[in-house]
């Protein structure tokens, strides 16, 4: 006969479970890098509807209420009822229209969380990179740094 050991001391309940900080709304993780992400499974099924990349947990989260709407209607549990706002019929949508409404969201409130007390905060890509196969230009053009 087999034995099976058996872990009776392990509490299942709290063994996996992450804590508030780590995720604070359903639905998203974030990133070793920092990058939220939000996706969603589908009803009946064992595929996910992946609902993007975001720099802000409130962005993943808006995203994943959004495809939750589309998915099991408005009496789901969201993160954030009181903002949820639909611009269409609630009928039998594909994965890729509901990815693509709920990537709207999660972008809209990106952006509009960018602006830090007034002011936009510029983005990477439009700040001017350095050239690497130049060299430096000195601070103090009568130093010599060599």
């Amino acid at each position: 006969m087999i034995q099976r050991k058996t872990n009776e001391s392990c509490s299942c309940s709290s063994g996996k479970r992450k804590n508030n900080k780590e995720r604070p709304y359903k639905g998203i993780r974030m990133r070793k890098w920092g990058k939220w992400v939000a996706e969603i499974r589908e009803p009946n099924k064992r595929s996910r509807i992946w609902l993007g990349s975001y720099s802000t947990p409130v962005a993943a989260a808006r995203a994943y209420d959004t495809a939750m709407f589309y998915l099991r209607g408005p009496s789901a549990r969201f993160n954030f009822p009181e903002l949820l706002a639909v611009d269409g019929p609630l009928d039998e949508m594909s994965a890729a229209v509901i990815r693509e409404k709920a990537i709207e969201v999660g972008v809209r409130v990106d952006a509009e969380r960018s602006y830090v007390s007034g002011s936009q905060v510029e983005s990477c890509w439009l700040q001017e990179k350095p050239d690497l196969n130049k060299n430096p230009e000195p601070e103090d053009p009568d130093r010599d740094y060599r």
